[in-house]
């Protein structure tokens, strides 16, 4: 999801500047209609929408006219496929209160990957967060409730300040058990908040620690959804092309 997409228009669907083109998307359980923006006569624009499995769906692209009925002008398969980004976000999903696995994720600290690569990582693993399917009962914390604040421990909150995961860190903010976790300390004696202040972590400190922190700019500024039931609306500001997602 949220990759560029360009629509190369053959000669004869080179039309008048008041037909509007989209792209429709079907796939097995979800399907989703993005808007177009027109580069110049034979070429068109959009955004790849966030699809919630790999697979290949049928996108049709489709005309609309003001009294015209809707045409489809051309039909084409697309991949959705697994990369790395998403087998990480499915791995840290369900490690989410695994002590094994999540003491194991510790040496990706030892390396200290350069700024721009973990920027890239927040950026990807983040966005495969979003479109993962997570379970009604999943929790930052893990599956067993019964386990205290007073009881050390390594959370996934953890892993995502550690490594300064900007982003990560706000997405789990918004999840069950996500403000809960800011106050755990791990074998260490260390809490997310503590983490993030040791660290010089100055932005990822303000959003744990000030009240009605805001959303990191580098998300708002790129796009904003808004969810209701079994659909959600997605404005892409960059490109000015909305994206209509609907569970069959």
């Amino acid at each position: 999801g949220d990759s560029v997409i360009t629509v190369q228009l053959s000669e004869e669907d080179k039309v008048e500047d008041d037909v509007v083109f989209y792209l429709v998307f079907t796939g097995s359980t979800v399907q989703h209609c993005t808007s177009t923006r027109k580069i110049n006569p034979g070429s068109l624009e959009t955004i790849s929408p966030g699809h919630d499995c790999c697979e290949t769906v049928k996108v049709a692209l489709c005309a609309s006219r003001e009294g015209h009925p809707v045409l489809v002008v051309a039909e084409e398969s697309f991949q959705f496929v697994q990369d790395e980004a998403y087998d990480a976000a499915q791995f840290l999903a369900t490690c989410a209160g695994n002590q094994q696995a999540l003491n194991f994720t510790r040496f990706l600290d030892r390396s200290r990957p350069p700024a721009a690569d973990v920027d890239f990582l927040d950026e990807k693993v983040a966005l495969a967060f979003r479109h993962l399917k997570l379970p009604a009962e999943w929790n930052v914390l893990g599956a067993d409730q019964s386990l205290t604040e007073n009881i050390p421990r390594e959370t996934l909150m953890h892993f995502a300040v550690r490594l300064g995961l900007l982003r990560l860190t706000w997405f789990l903010l918004q999840q069950p058990g996500g403000r809960g976790a800011l106050s755990i300390h791990n074998n260490e004696g260390a809490t997310p908040v503590s983490l993030a202040l040791e660290r010089g972590y100055q932005k990822l400190h303000q959003l744990l620690t000030e009240e009605g922190a805001r959303e990191p700019d580098s998300w708002s500024t790129l796009s904003h959804t808004v969810h209701s039931g079994d659909y959600s609306v997605k404005h892409h500001r960059g490109l000015g092309v909305y994206l209509l997602t609907a569970e069959a």
